[in-house]
C-alpha cells in the first residue's frame, strides 16, 4: 500500500511539473511575440495581446492605457532598432504570469539612436485560453 501511494504522489509530481512546462512557454512565446509586435510595429498582434484594461508604466513614471501605448508604436513615438528581452524569469499562478527580464534597445528619436536598458516587470493573464498583458512597470536600475 505504502508503495502505490508513493507512486501514485510520484506520478502526481511529474504530471504538475510537466503541466507547468508548458505553460511556461506559452507565456514566453507571448512575450517574444509582443517584443517583435513592439519592433515591427504590428498593430494588430499588439491589440491581439494586451488586455483592454492594460496599465503600461514606463521607467519615466509615464502611464499609459492600452490605446496610448499602442498609439505611440503606431505613430513612431516609441520606436526601436534593435528589441531583445534577457534573463527572463517567469512565475506561474494559476492564470496569472509574472515575468521580469532586462529590456534592451536602441530606441529611435527621429534619426537618433538612444541606448535603453531597463528592468521590466510584467503580468500576463490567461484570458478566454489566451496570455494578454495586464500590466507592465519598467525601471532603471
Amino acid at each position: 500500500m505504502k508503495k502505490s501511494g508513493l507512486l501514485l504522489g510520484l506520478v502526481c509530481l511529474f504530471s504538475g511539473y510537466v503541466a507547468a512546462a508548458p505553460a511556461e512557454q506559452d507565456v514566453a512565446q507571448a512575450v517574444d511575440h509582443l517584443t517583435q509586435a513592439m519592433l515591427h510595429k504590428d498593430i494588430a498582434e499588439l491589440n491581439a495581446l494586451t488586455a483592454d484594461n492594460l496599465t503600461y508604466g514606463h521607467s519615466s513614471g509615464k502611464i499609459q492605457d492600452k490605446k496610448a501605448f499602442i498609439a505611440d508604436i503606431e505613430t513612431g513615438k516609441s520606436a526601436f532598432k534593435t528589441l531583445e528581452m534577457r534573463n527572463q524569469t517567469i512565475t506561474l499562478s494559476g492564470d496569472t504570469a509574472l515575468v521580469r527580464h532586462h529590456f534592451s534597445a536602441q530606441a529611435l528619436k527621429g534619426t537618433e539612436v538612444v541606448p535603453t536598458e531597463i528592468e521590466n516587470f510584467q503580468i500576463w493573464q490567461k484570458q478566454a485560453g489566451k496570455w494578454l498583458l495586464v500590466g507592465r512597470q519598467a525601471y532603471k536600475f
